[in-house]
């Protein structure tokens, strides 16, 4: 069941960007969540795709900490394309599969690694191709950088550094991903444009 709450179609012609999973969030784009609360502008279960939206009518979606919760990644893939203006653009945040906590959350679906976004792209960043024939979703990864953090002060401060080093340069962030188990990273910030 999707419920969509008044004023969603105003919201959408004046500033066309949603936020996938935006929980308590409260954000200037129309707000979708699968939990009702004041703050949510639509409410569906992303599982079921993103039906309730026209075809090219967002020119922004953001989705933090939320896709790692979806089964069928690949279909919402293909949504988000699919509503997704041309030059629109995807502003995502997921957990690296090397994060201790990614784990301990029974609600994770989902892994992700350097590579996950690449299969979704026909241009290649990265040194190591993945096959991009098993999907139809082609979008260009216009940024993608590896967030490494901690909840403790220090080791967070020592973290960020590390993160600036091994963001420097695609082969640097290549060599991370083949040693990562080493050094745990805390995420991935991705930015996709269609």
């Amino acid at each position: 069941m999707v419920l969509i709450k008044e004023n969603v179609k105003e919201k959408l012609l004046r500033f066309p960007a949603i936020e996938l999973g935006s929980g308590t969030q409260n954000v200037n784009r129309v707000t979708i969540d699968k939990i009702d609360n004041p703050h949510v502008d639509i409410v569906a279960d992303l599982e079921g795709g993103l039906g309730f939206l026209e075809d090219s009518s967002v020119r922004e979606i953001y989705c933090k900490s939320v896709l790692e919760h979806i089964e069928n990644f690949e279909q919402l893939m293909r949504e988000m394309e699919r509503v997704l203006m041309p030059n629109g653009r995807i502003y995502i945040f997921v957990p690296h599969f090397s994060n201790p906590y990614h784990y301990s959350d029974s609600t994770h679906k989902t892994f992700f690694g350097l590579y996950t976004f690449s299969y979704y792209t026909n241009d290649q960043p990265y040194k190591r191709k993945v096959p991009t024939h098993y999907h139809d979703v082609k979008l260009r990864i216009v940024k993608q950088r590896l967030i490494f953090a901690s909840p403790f002060f220090v080791r967070n401060k020592f973290k960020k550094l590390f993160g600036k080093i091994v963001n420097s340069s695609k082969y640097l962030q290549e060599l991370y991903e083949e040693n990562c188990w080493l050094y745990p990273c805390y995420g991935l910030e991705i930015e996709l444009i269609k």
